[in-house]
């Protein structure tokens, strides 16, 4: 068992997926035949996790109902509730117990990223924040030119893909930098982000080479079931036993 708690935000409208997450929210969407926000927590109870903390927003109650205590899933789960949108970081000044370094993530992302091991590798360190990091390629539709500071042509790329280093969703962050967090204020990852650049303070990238989606548009939810159903192996740890009765 890791004693370390997780943190997952599912407090979104996620309004780009409007309508479906008129009647249903974003955690809530089904791939693969179960909730995605399922196979985050089975992922998590499979690799050793066992206190989770889900913050609910936008159609909350569909998610306590569908989650429960987490006892199915050998894990506990307790719930906090944003009255008004706080962000990704600021329903963390609603949950108790973050006392040691402890994950935070969103609930809605399809990934074989190993949560223990980048828990671990955010230990082994002194930065207060680790970002897990994907290089996400972006197709650019134009010739591009390379040009210098006399505005002469010194190169040519035709319709090149870029690549940049990118957050999944996915943090093992310090106590202590709860004290950089307003409370009861809108406060994201990128509110974060600059103070502690400001500040001067340490955060690292943890680079990931595996599978990372983000289900937050149509076409990358469609594209998510179609990668669950042909590799279900690859994300979702085996059934776990329950208990009878």
């Amino acid at each position: 068992m890791i004693p370390a708690k997780v943190v997952i935000q599912a407090g979104g409208k996620g309004s780009r997926l409007y309508p479906y997450t008129k009647v249903l929210p974003k955690p809530l969407m089904p791939v693969g035949g179960m909730p995605i926000l399922e196979i985050v927590v089975r992922q998590l109870a499979a690799q050793g996790f066992r206190d989770i903390t889900i913050s609910l927003g936008h159609l909350g109650d569909m998610i306590r109902l569908c989650c429960g205590d987490g006892s199915r899933w050998g894990v506990r789960i307790d719930y906090v509730t944003e009255d008004r949108p706080l962000g990704t970081i600021g329903p963390l000044k609603l949950v108790s117990g973050l006392e040691r370094p402890f994950l935070v993530m969103n609930g809605d992302l399809l990934t074989d990223l190993d949560f223990a091991a980048f828990h671990r590798w955010h230990q082994s360190g002194n930065a207060l924040l680790s970002i897990a990091t994907y290089m996400k390629p972006v197709n650019v539709s134009l010739g591009v030119l390379e040009i210098n500071d006399a505005q002469e042509v010194i190169g040519f790329r035709e319709k090149p893909t870029l690549h940049f280093p990118c957050s999944m969703g996915v943090y093992a962050v310090n106590p202590e930098l709860l004290d950089l967090v307003p409370a009861g204020e809108l406060f994201g990852f990128d509110h974060l982000m600059y103070k502690m650049l400001e500040l001067g303070l340490p955060a690292r990238s943890y680079l990931f080479a595996g599978t990372w989606m983000d289900i937050g548009r149509p076409e990358d939810f469609h594209q998510a079931c179609e990668l669950f159903e042909r590799q279900p192996e690859l994300f979702l740890p085996p059934e776990p036993l329950r208990k009878a009765g």
